[in-house]
């Protein structure tokens, strides 16, 4: 899988041409025409990553659950991150309590060993996305966080 934020098709090209891709991540600010594009070029599945904050973010998710072949429902970063995800942050999970999409769907977002399990219990994730929260330093994973991590989210 590769993870890219607002990738042109240049770049998608050359990241084709390198390395065996099974999945495309769009992590910026990719419109659901940009999604059908690059599905259509590349012929790879596509995750679309959707940041949430409040209910006026919710419709992109059903929006995006129309094109992408799968949702990463991300806490929306804070409009002076230099990130569009990995920032550490959560969201309000009941926003997104009892909701289903027409695609799977992996929830993302502040998640840490300590409120994984929550996070689960309140919104019916069957997948989940987590960086920071298991990292004792940026860019350091900790091998006893990610065990507790999935020892929490099992």
């Amino acid at each position: 899988m590769a993870l890219v934020v607002n990738a042109t098709d240049a770049l998608l090209d050359e990241l084709a041409a390198e390395v065996p891709l099974d999945m495309l991540q769009l992590h910026g600010s990719e419109t659901p025409e940009r999604v059908s594009e690059v599905k259509a070029r590349f012929g790879l599945p596509v995750m679309k990553a959707i940041g949430v904050a409040d209910e006026g973010d919710l419709p992109a998710l059903d929006e995006y659950g129309r094109v992408a072949d799968q949702l990463l429902v991300d806490a929306k970063p804070p409009k002076d991150a230099d990130l569009p995800g990995g920032n550490g942050l959560s969201f309000d999970w009941r926003l997104i309590a009892g909701r289903r999409w027409g695609v799977p769907w992996m929830l993302a977002g502040g998640l840490t060993p300590d409120n994984v399990a929550e996070a689960i219990r309140l919104t019916g994730a069957t997948q989940v996305d987590v960086s920071s929260g298991v990292e004792v330093a940026p860019g350091k994973k900790s091998a006893a966080l990610i065990k507790a991590f999935v020892n929490a989210a099992r």
